[in-house]
């Protein structure tokens, strides 16, 4: 199997963290993390393909019938999970610019320039110093860049084995793997 890709970024922040096949936490089998923060005092990401099936104007009366009602909601991750986030994500030449942890009022007038991409997060996925670099020595994530078409792509476990596929023939077969093999 192709070695994994360590991490020679002084920090995973803009990357994606994939969580290998072999994980059976619940909280991020098969789930895909974008890296808002990584440094000697932790990190935090958020999941990107754990849709809740909801609009943020469903969540409550405060978003109802605003420019951010349909807005679509997503488990962030196990920590806080009452806590709400935005993210948006304005296309630039290079990739894109993320705003991450936004107001309201400041989603409001992102979402007004063209090609701005707004999701909302229930919780996030968060890490104390060194807890993700031992994870990282453990091999439980994959580390892999943005994909141009990211948001693009379906946000549910597809995404996972469409990106985690990407990393190469080894892993794409791992990917697709069924979820119960003893069923195939």
């Amino acid at each position: 199997m192709r070695e994994r890709r360590t991490n020679t970024k002084e920090t995973l922040a803009g990357s994606l963290l994939l969580a290998h096949p072999s994980m059976r936490d619940p909280n991020f089998r098969r789930s895909v993390i974008l890296m808002s923060a990584h440094n000697a005092e932790g990190a935090m990401g958020v999941v990107l393909n754990r849709p809740l099936g909801k609009r943020l104007g469903e969540l409550n009366g405060e978003f109802a019938l605003g420019p951010l009602a349909g807005v679509a909601l997503f488990q962030g991750g196990p920590v806080q999970t009452e806590q709400l986030l935005l993210a948006a994500w304005q296309p630039q030449p290079d990739g894109f610019r993320l705003h991450f942890g936004i107001e309201p009022d400041k989603a409001m007038q992102l979402l007004a320039d063209e090609g701005t991409h707004l999701r909302a997060f229930l919780g996030y996925s968060g890490w104390s110093a060194g807890q993700l670099e031992n994870e990282m020595k453990h091999g439980t994530w994959v580390v892999a860049d943005v994909p141009e078409d990211l948001l693009q792509q379906d946000a549910n476990e597809t995404l996972w084995r469409t990106v985690l596929g990407r990393e190469g023939a080894e892993w794409r077969l791992l990917a697709d793997e069924p979820e119960h093999p003893e069923q195939n």
